[in-house]
């Protein structure tokens, strides 16, 4: 494991499907209900990754309004063949396939074609391309199959002109594990064999890599004695810095090395708050099949404690769809950004569009900090949030009531919201902030003092915690969902009101400005439908 650092992907980005062109490396996760939809990341080396586009956006968006943000964009496949980038997806409904696609596209920074329907029933779709160019798509479903299951992978031939299903369906096998739903497949040629590649026990603790191998395509297939390739379930919690290991991706590189990629957890006292994420594992070939891990039998290269927020420029994405909003440099500190976004009804505990624009929290160790301004409230909600899903978040917000404009720290657990802590607001500005050490999170706000001496009025804020609220309560465990938390700004008001700005938000550590990650910049969106707007 020398120079991983893992994970190689942190914060929400489960589900990895990994293919190689030449000497690079691309990379798609799942995205459920976050827009722009399926983040497409590319690396020369496996270990760091760079964004270079989404697969669902513009022409390629598939509608995800009225959907829970556990549900929509569910375990993708990447594959590439004859010049061109192939990807198949399930949009879910209530925590089960609904519709699969497909799309592709010459160019992996988009544009995609818009996705076409493919009549496949389950989750988690997946392409394989054979010597001979015939092209195989999987999935995972309930059994039909009498005495067997309770799940059971599926395939049909591809024709990858049409893009369309052709030919006789094939039921491939039903899992190593007795009374385990099987999901996640993947099917790969090696030395003449077939191998497919499974997940088990769900994505929680019990998860695993299993696999069976076959001489034919299409089966029938045959257990692998050696599963599971890879789990972290019999290591106990506590004894291991990473849980729910599984959903592998198997990739060559140009030499012929052999590396898989994963998803896992990392919980802190039994909960885990930054979602399912993508590690890198060696592997290697054997007479047998793959090896997982040689020689260690688990993910390596995590390190202890609560690892820091830095490096990387995050993704600021929106729910279920576009708003109007942008993230643009802040002329006035320049190592922050200025978030605009045009008021919405739609709240956050709704399954429609706010307007809400944020970053996956990718480290346990964050602040998250803005500034507004009280006096163009023009009767807007403006708040920072901690966004689990629509039952479970944390805001600490500014609004105006009849005696003046407040900030109040709120909390909604289980779908009930309540005020927690409140301050009234005599000055004109205020810098709100959220941050954790990972096992609380805490809501704060420091009036601005009015100052003519620029280094007074640019000094550090002098935070007051109005609440905090324990980790567990935004952690996927407790909230039964398949997304991290995600941070960021949300506005509540009347449609066709005026925008509001946050200056001076800025997503790292606590330390201040310089060990702060540089967040990315948007280009303004204008919003076709924003639910209730």
């Amino acid at each position: 494991m020398t120079g991983i650092v893992n994970p190689v992907l942190p914060g929400c980005h489960p589900d990895p499907s990994v293919c190689r062109v030449g000497e690079d490396y691309y990379l798609v996760t799942s995205s459920f209900g976050y827009h722009p939809g399926l983040p497409l990341h590319r690396s020369r080396d496996l270990r760091t990754w760079e964004l270079v586009g989404h697969v669902l956006e513009g022409d390629s968006w598939l509608d995800l309004d009225g959907l829970a943000l556990s549900d929509g964009i569910w375990a993708p496949t990447i594959r590439w063949h004859a010049g061109t980038f192939v990807v198949v997806v399930t949009v879910a409904k209530n925590r089960s396939g609904a519709t699969s696609y497909v799309t592709r596209a010459t160019d992996p920074a988009g544009p995609w074609s818009p996705p076409l329907v493919l009549d496949a029933a389950g989750i988690d779709p997946d392409l394989f391309v054979d010597d001979d160019g015939r092209a195989w798509l999987s999935a995972a479903r309930d059994s039909t199959t009498s005495g067997r299951g309770p799940g059971e992978i599926w395939m049909r031939e591809l024709d990858l002109e049409r893009l369309e299903l052709v030919g006789p369906e094939h039921v491939l096998w039903h899992g190593a594990v007795a009374g385990a739903w099987i999901e996640a497949p993947h099917v790969y040629r090696k030395d003449g064999r077939y191998l497919l590649i499974g997940a088990e026990g769900g994505t929680g603790r019990d998860h695993a890599v299993t696999a069976a191998t076959a001489d034919v395509v299409t089966g029938p297939y045959r257990t692998d004695p050696r599963s599971p390739l890879l789990t972290h379930r019999h290591l106990g919690e506590g004894e291991s810095l990473v849980q729910c290991v599984g959903h592998a991706d198997l990739v060559e590189s140009a030499s012929g090395e052999l590396w898989a990629l994963v998803l896992g957890t990392r919980p802190l006292a039994g909960h885990h708050t930054l979602g399912r994420e993508t590690f890198l594992v060696p592997a290697r070939w054997d007479e047998r099949g793959p090896v997982l891990a040689p020689g260690v039998g688990r993910v390596e290269g995590v390190a202890d404690g609560a690892p820091r927020a830095g490096g990387r420029p995050p993704a600021w994405i929106s729910l279920r769809g576009p708003v109007a909003g942008r993230v643009e440099p802040d002329d006035g500190a320049p190592d922050a950004v200025a978030v605009t976004l045009a008021p919405s009804p739609v709240s956050l505990r709704e399954r429609g569009v706010p307007a809400f624009l944020g970053v996956r929290q990718d480290a346990h160790e964050f602040a998250l900090s803005g500034r507004i301004d009280t006096t163009d409230l023009a009767r807007r909600s403006v708040a920072l949030v901690a966004l689990q899903d629509e039952a479970a978040h944390v805001v600490v917000r500014v609004r105006s009531c009849a005696d003046g404009p407040v900030v109040e720290a709120v909390q909604t657990l289980a779908g009930a919201t309540r005020v927690l802590a409140g301050l009234p607001l005599t000055e004109e500005k205020v810098d709100l902030g959220i941050r954790s050490d990972g096992y609380r999170y805490e809501l704060l706000a420091a009036p601005v003092r009015a100052a003519a001496d620029r280094s007074v009025a640019d000094a550090e804020p002098d935070w007051q915690v109005l609440a905090a609220v324990p980790h567990h309560e935004l952690s996927s465990e407790v909230s039964d969902s398949f997304v991290g938390v995600v941070l960021g700004v949300v506005v509540e008001g009347a449609a066709g009101g005026p925008p509001a700005t946050v200056t001076r938000v800025r997503y790292g550590t606590w330390d201040g400005p310089d060990t702060s990650t540089r967040l990315a910049t948007t280009p303004a969106r204008e919003a076709t439908d924003v639910g209730q707007v």
